[in-house]
């Protein structure tokens, strides 16, 4: 629009809600309750949220990075300590799942390399394919064949017989 252009033309269209000007002294009890609860409420609450925050900066806390302390295995434990039973019962499931974590993520190395070089993936990704046979059969002896609803006595168990297999096979080969 110009500068100079003529208000009488372009009229402002009067609003719907006329502006009441007050009167009165009193002043508006709204306005009364707003300020009362800002102070009362609102200030003591920011000022306190606000204190925690800070505290939280001082000391950072990551849960998602907790660690656990290495508790006894379960043949360390003393007979009827079924407190050190479940402890090793709870380390031997953290253990799994890392060992299980541990097998997926080289698998999917595996996969990424096998995606990157096409064709020659037999040349190219042999060490891959080397170090993921090797990580699955170290989960197999350990893990397999516990099912599941294996626990850290069954897997004790397992190891025990197949040390006992690998003595008696030891020796009969030197016999």
């Amino acid at each position: 629009m110009p500068e100079d252009s003529d208000w009488e033309a372009y009229k402002v269209p009067p609003t719907r809600t006329p502006v009441t000007e007050r009167t009165t002294s009193v002043p508006n009890p709204v306005t009364f309750f707003q300020a009362v609860f800002g102070y009362v409420v609102e200030a003591p609450v920011t000022y306190l949220r606000e204190w925690i925050e800070r505290q939280h900066a001082k000391n950072k806390f990551y849960y998602y990075h907790q660690k656990f302390r290495r508790v006894p295995d379960l043949s360390e434990c003393l007979e009827g300590d079924y407190l050190c039973f479940y402890e090793a019962e709870a380390q031997w499931r953290r253990d799994r799942m890392v060992d299980q974590e541990i097998v997926e993520i080289v698998r999917e190395r595996l996969c990424a390399c096998k995606q990157r070089e096409g064709p020659n993936e037999f040349q190219n990704c042999a060490k891959e394919m080397q170090l993921l046979a090797q990580v699955t059969k170290a989960y197999q002896d350990r893990y397999g064949d516990l099912g599941v609803h294996g626990n850290a006595r069954t897997c004790l168990m397992k190891q025990k017989h197949r040390m006992m297999e690998e003595r008696k096979a030891q020796e009969n080969a030197s016999q």
